[in-house]
């Protein structure tokens, strides 16, 4: 038997067939990663979560005068406020305070998850244990 012969003879027996180009774009077409999924965004084309809607077009002298608008309605604000006895030092205190705070609580919390850990149990028990609001 020639080699030919036997090439032929082993396609045959192994019933490989070869699929042509349209064939091929035709099955790529029916596998799905997902061929079950009863979701039909599953098989959606790729959206970026970062696009950008289409703002009206304004001319740089309309943007101009919004941004003044803008600056007056936050004067008027900030005179209201002065006017009512707050003061902006005032505010930049009680910010920093505020900044503190949080960081003191994320410490806290930090804390109470490795003790929560060590202990083996978890950080609701130990707010009981220490007498501590779970709102707190």
């Amino acid at each position: 038997m020639s080699t030919e012969q036997a090439a032929e003879t082993n396609c045959s027996a192994s019933n490989v067939h070869i699929l042509s180009p349209e064939e091929n774009d035709s099955k790529k077409e029916a596998f799905k990663r997902t061929p079950f999924s009863k979701l039909k965004k599953v098989h959606a084309s790729f959206k970026s979560p970062l696009q950008v809607a289409e703002s009206p077009k304004f001319s740089p002298e309309e943007e101009v005068a919004e941004l003044q608008r803008k600056q007056e309605l936050l004067d008027l604000e900030i005179a209201q406020l002065e006017a009512e006895g707050y003061r902006v030092e005032e505010l930049d205190i009680h910010i920093n305070k505020l900044h503190e705070y949080n960081d003191i609580k994320d410490i806290g919390q930090s804390l109470l998850g490795r003790i929560a850990a060590l202990r083996g149990t978890t950080t609701r028990d130990l707010y009981s244990h220490f007498g501590l609001e779970l709102d707190d």
